[in-house]
């Protein structure tokens, strides 16, 4: 139970008279002779209660309760007014001023003790209910952090894979090396459409597209870095590993041109010359989050993806250039044709490029 009670009076037998009444029932007690020296006690006093007379030099009791109640750290300490004023004005004026209960003096010890216990009972309440609230508001932002760690998995992987790992520790997504596969595609014919069409025109035709791809990202267990307008980079192989992620990737590219080519078909009706190029690299990356608190994004930096980017830029419409070195991991799977060597940006050697062209059957 709270047990701290500081007493104000500018009478030192009226303290003394509330001093022993209070500490035989071992409530801790503190004693101040005037408003000011009152409020100068209660931040190091901390009380669970004021018993504060009315009628008081230099400060009396409404002032100490209206600068009481402008305080915002201690401002809901519950506080008993005494005084020998008894008119119902004197006691309205007092309760407006923030005071909690009322006693008459020369109090009767009973009924003293009494408003006493109710006050602290009442104080408990408070306590506890604050202890509830300040319990429940930590477990509302461990809900929060938790909701915001789901939906930020669900930004970069499908709904299942989110799931799987968030029970794993947050080192997952701290900065690592690994071996992955990054795929980027982009509409041929874009910078075109967007310049000549409606700015609701090209939204609905990324909406659409995004949609299309972003299943199809999701089916295979890719992790989505990024839409850029109309380009999308994808790797595999991280934050989950996978063995077979070239040919998960190979997999997902082909998807996606069949996909595009049905698309194509109401983009022609309505007179977009759109379609899909794409490049893909496998390579060692270093991965983690990227950015600063309050917007993290989880990203691939590494010489791979910029392969991967460069080949997306030299694909023609219909095509999934990659390199040798991707190649060799999937040419058992699918059907390619080689291409004359390319010169690509940022890129010191000539890229010996090959066009995948379907899965063998």
């Amino acid at each position: 139970m709270p047990n701290k009670i500081l007493i104000v009076d500018d009478e030192p037998f009226n303290l003394d008279l509330l001093e022993q009444e209070l500490e035989d029932q071992n409530y801790t007690i503190e004693r101040a002779n005037d408003g000011a020296e009152a409020l100068d006690k209660v931040p190091s006093f901390l009380p669970d209660l004021i018993l504060l007379d009315y009628m008081m030099p230099k400060m009396n009791g409404l002032e100490v309760l209206r600068r009481l109640r402008e305080d915002a750290q201690h401002k809901s300490i519950p506080v008993i007014l005494l005084t020998a004023k008894a008119t119902q004005e004197d006691k309205v004026r007092g309760l407006d001023a923030g005071a909690d209960d009322y006693v008459i003096k020369p109090f009767d010890s009973f009924e003293l003790l009494a408003r006493v216990r109710a006050m602290m009972r009442i104080k408990q309440m408070h306590d506890t209910l604050d202890e509830w609230n300040r319990s429940l508001t930590e477990k509302v932002k461990q809900q929060v952090d938790e909701l915001q760690r789901v939906n930020r998995l669900k930004r970069y992987l499908s709904p299942q894979i989110a799931e799987t790992i968030l029970g794993e520790d947050e080192n997952l997504f701290k900065s690592h090396r690994r071996e992955i596969t990054v795929v980027f595609l982009d509409l041929r014919g874009f910078t075109a459409f967007s310049d000549s069409a409606e700015p609701e025109e090209v939204m609905e035709v990324l909406r659409g597209y995004h949609a299309a791809m972003g299943k199809l990202i999701f089916d295979f267990g890719g992790t989505l870095e990024r839409f850029a307008g109309d380009g999308i980079m994808i790797f595999f192989n991280d934050p989950i590993p996978c063995d077979d992620h070239t040919e998960k990737a190979v997999r997902m590219a082909l998807a996606m041109q069949t996909k595009v080519e049905e698309l194509r078909g109401e983009w022609l009706k309505r007179g977009y010359e759109l379609d899909l190029g794409m490049g893909m690299a496998a390579g060692y990356a270093t991965l983690g989050n990227i950015g600063f608190e309050g917007r993290m994004d989880y990203g691939a930096i590494g010489n791979v993806t910029n392969l991967a980017a460069r080949l997306c830029s030299e694909a023609k419409a219909r095509q999934i250039l990659t390199n040798q070195r991707t190649l060799s991991k999937i040419e058992n799977l699918v059907d390619y044709e080689p291409l004359e060597e390319l010169q690509l940006k940022g890129v010191a050697r000539p890229v010996a490029a090959f066009n995948i062209v379907k899965l063998k059957a």
